[in-house]
């Protein structure tokens, strides 16, 4: 058998890299009774057809170090979030829901701005100001300065990345800058609507030169949580974590409780008002989920 990575699944046909090149292959029946799917990004093991060695069957997938259900990805080392400075605008409630989708998936998250060429250094200050205390790494990108570029391929040279964020914000465009070579179809944004058209329809890797692979992602606009509990979620903000001491409740969630620490950080300027806002948000999103799944229970 022949050892390889999936790098593109379409409509259930499954394309291995190997060292004797690309292989087209299909899974395996018993993959399906098991309910098990292969993703892109998983180590398998694949048997070529006797008729024609350039097509397969998928034998064996090796164990994950992980697993991402949107995207639908295995074994992703970092987690790269990408945001337009402005057109469209950034929505810091969906940045916030990658950034723990990240913590969730044991991936390293970096928050990327791009698109920087239309921002000046109070508003890049701005935005990393929204992030005090929370430790996570902020580049601003753009296709035009190749220093933002040479700082990016930095970031993704020699590891499983995910190019991740909604619709127009750039990300196949500084795909084409960090490796021209790709080509990538890039969507024009619609003025009406002030957000992108889906160039991207199905999570695929790509083979960087210099090491490495990314995945280009079908970009969203909405994101939900899923397996965080209300009293979770201050543990996927750091910066909440760290001031987490000395509340006068030991179950504090940080919302209308007295006497409350994390509040008095907010005020203090040491944990950003949108952050906590946004927090809050969540908070009750969580909230009503779970109402709803109760009330969606027959027992």
């Amino acid at each position: 058998m022949i050892e390889g990575v999936i790098i593109k699944g379409v409509g259930g046909n499954y394309y291995v890299d190997t060292e004797s090149g690309l292989i087209e292959c299909r899974a395996r029946g018993l993959f399906r009774l098991k309910n098990i799917k292969p993703l892109v990004g998983d180590y398998v093991l694949i048997r070529l057809t006797e008729e024609d060695e350039a097509y397969g069957y998928i034998e064996e997938i090796k164990d994950r170090k992980n697993e991402m259900l949107r995207p639908p990805v295995a074994n992703v080392e970092q987690l790269l979030i990408f945001f337009a400075v402005t057109n469209p605008e950034p929505s810091f409630l969906l940045l916030d829901k990658l950034l723990i989708a990240a913590e969730t998936n044991n991936l390293k998250p970096i928050i990327c701005f791009n698109k920087s060429d239309f921002a000046d250094e109070k508003l890049k200050k701005e935005y990393e100001n929204i992030f005090v205390n929370t430790g996570y790494k902020i580049i601003f990108t753009s296709m035009y300065d190749e220093n933002s570029i040479n700082e990016l391929r930095n970031i993704l040279k020699d590891k499983l990345s995910v190019f991740s964020g909604p619709s127009g914000v750039g990300k196949s465009s500084l795909m084409n800058a960090v490796q021209p070579d790709f080509k990538l179809e890039t969507g024009e944004i619609s003025e009406k609507l002030k957000r992108g058209k889906h160039t991207t329809r199905h999570a695929e890797i790509y083979k960087l030169s210099f090491g490495g692979y990314v995945v280009d992602t079908p970009g969203f606009s909405s994101f939900e949580l899923s397996g965080v509990g209300e009293f979770e979620l201050k543990e996927y903000y750091p910066e909440i974590k760290k001031y987490d001491f000395g509340c006068r409740f030991m179950d504090c969630l940080h919302k209308k409780e007295p006497n409350c620490v994390i509040k008095e950080a907010v005020e203090e300027g040491n944990i950003s008002k949108i952050r906590y806002n946004n927090y809050v948000k969540l908070l009750d999103e969580i909230k009503k989920n779970k109402k709803n799944r109760k009330r969606d229970t027959p027992f």
